[in-house]
This record gives structure tokens, sequence and C-alpha cells, in this order.
């Protein structure tokens, strides 16, 4: 069947509807006038539940092996967590600098005292922005990403600035990034890449050029790799874990102090245990953050969870996820074309974006009523996806997680029902 744009429509607001195609209004469990919007919340109010297409987590699940290690220690929440973070933070270093590590200790010392771990990324992401200096804050090099860093910078009444344009792989688009002069304006710039939710993303050189280009002498630089682990068994040879004399150059030429975030819980899916670390430029500054963080900010089931996750036993983990991402995501784009071709020729504007290493898709329905129903669809099938519309002001756009062949059909045969 052919489907028209009205036909979709018509569904949306129940003309014709039966039980299979009715749409889920959203469940509204953030106070919008004070928080910001963030997905894998509608999950527990659904009727019917399968899977969360809203978050961006590991489709894999949780590591079996942390997650005991976890349960463990609520045999120990007795007492508090180790002032020092040890032996997790070590084993954390020791994880970033990977082979490196085993050959060079001196990389390991390295990363460890420039390292912070924090209660996620959140507390982190807050407490780099609210130290930076005063300034006028900006994204890049996408019009949209994550969230909470503009969220921080607006709490702590900094002026927001538009992203300057990205910058393409290839070795013209690094020359005229390097060639071009740094941008005044900005006192604290956020860059996620790979970028959430487009799934854009920036090669190390493209990514070290835009970073020259447009800091200005004396500001910060925050990069959010998250989901750089995503890339695959070479994850750290195109990220700034491997950069340490560059970001040392850069700190001491032109006061650039580039910090790098991660938020481990979606690579490990323990969103719900909150676990997050920031490399700063030098072990100076890491002190500085020490001396304001709030303590006891990663509690005792978080800290053995990390310790469990980084550990060479796991290794099979991360193998497995390199292994089945990409072919999920194969998939779900399969099947977003057979969408596509079912509903006809009203969604042949229709884009998908991203990586096709990553852990999801972000999709450009052209039409705020059809993401819109196309997120009711979802609800009503119990695969919740990430709206567009909420936080990150794109009312035509849906992301969607990458996950199992048949959690994804559940989804996908609901949308072919409802388109």
């Amino acid at each position: 069947m052919v489907n028209t744009l009205q036909t979709i429509l018509d569904k949306s607001h129940g003309v014709g509807d039966s039980p299979a195609t009715a749409t889920v209004a959203a469940v509204r469990v953030w106070d919008e006038s004070t928080q910001q919007y963030h997905g894998g919340q509608e999950w527990a109010h659904l009727p019917t539940f399968h899977e969360d297409f809203s978050v961006t987590t590991n489709g894999l699940g949780t590591p079996k092996g942390p997650l005991l290690a976890a349960r463990a220690a609520l045999d120990i929440c007795h007492h508090y967590p180790p002032a020092d973070q040890e032996p997790s933070k070590t084993k954390l270093a020791t994880f970033l600098a990977g082979d490196a590590g085993h050959a060079d200790h001196a990389a390991v010392d390295n990363l460890h005292a420039r390292l912070l771990l924090g209660n996620g990324a959140s507390e982190l992401i807050d407490l780099v922005t609210r130290l930076a200096p005063p300034g006028k804050w900006r994204g890049g090099p996408s019009s949209i990403q994550y969230k909470e860093y503009e969220r921080a910078a607006i709490a702590l009444d900094r002026a927001v600035l538009p992203p300057p344009p990205a910058e393409r792989d290839g070795d013209d688009a690094v020359a005229k990034a390097r060639a071009a002069g740094p941008d005044p304006d900005t006192a604290v710039m956020a860059i996620v890449n790979p970028n959430n939710p487009t799934g854009d993303y920036m090669a190390i050189a493209v990514l070290k050029a835009y970073i020259e280009k447009h800091a200005r002498d004396d500001s910060v630089v925050i990069v959010d790799e998250s989901m750089q682990l995503w890339y695959g068994p070479t994850w750290r040879d195109d990220s700034l874990v491997r950069q340490t004399a560059w970001i040392a150059d850069l700190y001491a030429t032109r006061r650039i102090a580039v910090y790098i975030m991660h938020s481990w819980t979606k690579i490990w899916s323990c969103t719900g245990l909150r676990l997050g670390s920031m490399l700063c430029p030098t072990a100076e500054h890491a002190r500085t953050f020490k001396r304001v963080q709030v303590p006891w900010s990663v509690n005792v089931p978080g800290l053995a969870f990390l310790e469990a996750a980084v550990s060479p036993e796991e290794q099979p983990f991360l193998d497995e996820t390199w292994a089945k991402t990409s072919g999920w995501g194969a998939y779900l784009r399969e099947r977003f074309e057979r969408l596509r071709a079912h509903v006809g020729p009203s969604a042949a504007t229709w884009t998908l974006h991203g990586e096709a290493f990553l852990s999801w898709v972000w999709i450009d329905f052209k039409d705020a009523r059809v993401a819109e129903h196309v997120c009711g669809l979802a609800r009503a099938a119990g695969t919740p996806v990430r709206p567009g519309a909420n936080g990150y002001n794109r009312p035509t756009c849906a992301r969607l997680a990458v996950r199992p062949k048949d959690v994804t059909d559940i989804l996908f045969d609901a949308l072919e029902r409802g388109l």
C-alpha cells in the first residue's frame, strides 16, 4: 500500500486506527522548567515494554562480570568508598593506555595523574564548565549535540554562541583548518565526537585541526569521547587519549586547556550506576579540580563495576560489541529502507545519518507530524525511541538505538503497520 502524508496523519489522529497501530503519548517525567530532557525515562511507564531504543547504550546489555562485582560490593556498603578511588583509577588509566601501558609505565603514570573519576560525566561537565575562565560558550561543530554541556553553561549564565562550521576529512580540510585564525569570542568550547545525536565524526587529524583553528588562546576545550570506543579495536589511535604530547604543547604554547570526557555508562550499559571520567591537560589541573570536587562522588558498587569492566577478562565483551554492533546497524538501515518503500513517495526525502560503527542512527522524517507519529507508534510497541523535538529542538527527527535483530523487527513491524 502506498501511503500519502495525509494517510499517515489521519492514522496519527486516530482515523481508522486499530489497537495494533494506535500511538501512545509521551510520558512527562521531567520538570521542564528546571531540567534538561534526556532519553531512557519512558520505559518503566509503558503498558508494554520490549527494548529501550531511546538511549545509546550497548545493544549487548550489561556485561555479567562487572555486574556481579557491583552486586558483591553491596556487602561492604557500610564502608566509605576509598578516597583515592583505588585500585579502580589505576586500572582505568591502564585501560586508557592500552598496549602502550604494558610497554611504557610512564604512559599509565601520565594518564593517572591527569585523571578524575566522577558521578557520570555530568558531574565533571558541570565542574569544568564552572571553573573555566569567564566568557562565552559554544558547541561544535554540529548545530545539535548532547545537551548537558549547554545546560551547564546556561546554568552558569554563560552566553551561548552558534557553533563554527564542521571540517571534513582529508588533507585539504586539515590544511584549511590550520591556516585560519582562532575564534576570539569563545572561553569554553564543547565538542562531542562522535557527535550525539547526529552521528557525525571527525577523525583525529581533523579534530585537532578544528581545535587549533577555533579555540582562542587562554580558553577551555572539552571533547566528549564517550562513544569513541565503538570505533573498534583501534579506537585509541583515533582518540585524544593518545595525544598527550599535543595536548601538553597546546597548553604550554597557547594556554588552551583540552579536557577529554568519557561517560562509561554507554559502552558498558550501566547508566543507573553513574560512571564518568575526565582527563585533564596537566596533573596540576587535575589537582585543582580535586580540591573542589564533591567527595565520594563514585560509590562502592560503581568503583567495583569499573574495576571489573576495564580488566583484561572483559576484553571479549568489547570484541563482541565491535563484531555485532555494525551488523545490527546494517540491519536497522535495511529495515529503514524497507519502511521507506512501504510508505512510498511521501518517504522519499527521509534521511538516515550516523557512522556505521555507532550504536544509534539519527533519522530526519522531514515532517514534525510524521516524526511525532513514529515516536508514538514506537511507544505503543514497547520500543520507545528518542524524539528529536525534546531537548534537541529538531521536531522532524528521531534517534534510534542499534539493537539485536529480533527487537529491531518489533519496532519496525509496528512502524510498518502504523505508517
